[in-house]
């Protein structure tokens, strides 16, 4: 098959639409459903990081896609029985496989965001995995294979509606891609950049230059995650999993407030006082979600409020106070976190310490790296921060096309040259 129609494009009134091929066959074949033209962005963008996410630690890995960027993305350690509790499969009957509790992690990441994920597995979807996907509100899911019984499962989703993508693992694209705006057409090479090379992480400039493997694993994740995220973004991961991602945001400093306040959020979901929320039986997951996000954030009285709480609990809550959130979070450690380009300003690590930060890597090229590096060191936790100096990574993402420029250590990297000019001569 060269090409698949589609019942329309972004929106109901762009139509025609379709995706085919050049040259060649389609590598993806539909096996339930009908996939739109943002699902296969997602399919495809989510696709692409879970390959790339498996051959870093050689783990089965997840993702959960919303928009065209991650919400959520997990390679396959088991889950403790706390983080069966808080991604609401402690009651799953069946013993969770590699490759399901990769999605479990991703899609607990950020609950909240991933309400109607696209999802991307890479390996075969076995029964395990289809039966944590059933039970949540999604909109399909691409893998290199299914079971019989993981795709019978999938067909009974959704009225029988669910979207269901197989994709071949041998295909390779094209190395140089295009894209159209406004009519003219933008061509460059892929990305093809290996983020889980070591050499990679052998420049650390700051005085605390040692990191467990399990921190540059994670950092790895964070960049292979941002690799597939729209730009600006940030993204915290911690034991084998992001647990908040900040995409889109044209502030760096937001990007990491935003990351850091879901990454908080996750943190929170272990308090006994989140865990043993009396919720109602008939309270559906999302519905639970909705209230934990709520009862952990700024306005609890909004969820446990004297003429609201019995609408969602058997009894009424104590209030999760400030205090006890701060203490909670004061001892959080061990977190990583990546940048898709240079953070400009030590107020970055700032935030990110709040955050449990421990370990960063990003790939520098800013004026004012050193106040950066200063920011790291005189911190009161051991930071690190690993700077590329060879190449680094900045990236340009419109609905998930990928276009990714590849520049030396220079400012240049981050902003216009018009822009930069402007800011040397400060």
């Amino acid at each position: 098959m060269k090409e698949l129609a589609l019942k329309y494009g972004c929106n109901p009134n762009q139509k025609p639409s379709r995706i085919y091929m050049t040259e060649g066959e389609l590598p993806i074949e539909v096996l339930n459903g009908r996939p739109g033209y943002i699902n296969f962005l997602d399919a495809l963008n989510g696709w692409q990081l879970v390959k790339e996410l498996k051959e870093a630690p050689g783990m089965p890995a997840a993702t959960s896609f919303k928009h065209v960027s991650p919400a959520g993305a997990a390679i396959g350690l088991p889950l403790s029985d706390t983080l069966k509790k808080i991604y609401f499969v402690d009651d799953v009957q069946i013993p969770l496989s590699p490759v399901a509790c990769a999605y479990a992690r991703a899609r607990g990441a950020d609950r909240m965001s991933s309400y109607g994920d696209f999802i991307a597995l890479s390996d075969t979807c076995d029964a395990a995995t289809a039966t944590l996907i059933k039970r949540e509100v999604s909109d399909g899911v691409i893998a290199p294979d299914y079971t019989e019984e993981a795709l019978q499962i999938l067909r009974e989703k959704r009225k029988g509606t669910y979207n269901v993508i197989k994709i071949d693992p041998d295909y390779v694209p094209e190395p140089i891609e295009r894209k159209q705006v406004f009519g003219i057409t933008f061509e460059q090479g892929r990305n093809e950049i290996k983020l889980n090379d070591p050499a990679l992480f052998e420049n650390i400039p700051t005085a605390s230059k040692t990191f467990t493997d399990e921190a540059k694993r994670d950092l790895m994740i964070a960049l292979i995650t941002l690799k597939y995220t729209q730009s600006n973004s940030v993204c915290y991961v911690k034991n084998g999993q992001t647990i908040g991602v900040g995409a889109g945001q044209q502030s760096r400093i937001h990007c990491t407030r935003l990351a850091g306040q879901k990454a908080d959020n996750w943190q929170l979901r272990h308090m006994d006082k989140v865990l043993n929320l009396p919720f109602r039986d008939d309270v559906a997951k999302p519905n639970r979600d909705n209230a934990i996000d709520v009862y952990i954030g700024d306005t609890p009285e909004d969820v446990i409020g004297d003429d609201v709480w019995a609408e969602t609990f058997t009894e009424q809550p104590a209030p999760l106070t400030a205090e006890e959130k701060k203490e909670y979070l004061s001892k959080v450690t061990g977190v990583c976190l990546g940048s898709d380009a240079f953070f400009p300003f030590g107020d970055n690590i700032e935030r990110a310490r709040r955050s449990g930060v421990t370990a960063i890597v990003q790939p520098g090229g800013s004026i004012r790296d050193q106040q950066v590096i200063d920011t790291c060191n005189a911190n009161k936790k051991p930071f690190g921060i690993f700077v590329g100096t060879t190449e680094a990574a900045r990236k340009y993402r419109d609905l998930g096309a990928s276009y990714i420029a590849i520049a030396s250590d220079l400012a240049f990297m981050a902003k216009g040259y018009h822009q930069m000019v402007d800011e040397l001569k400060k």
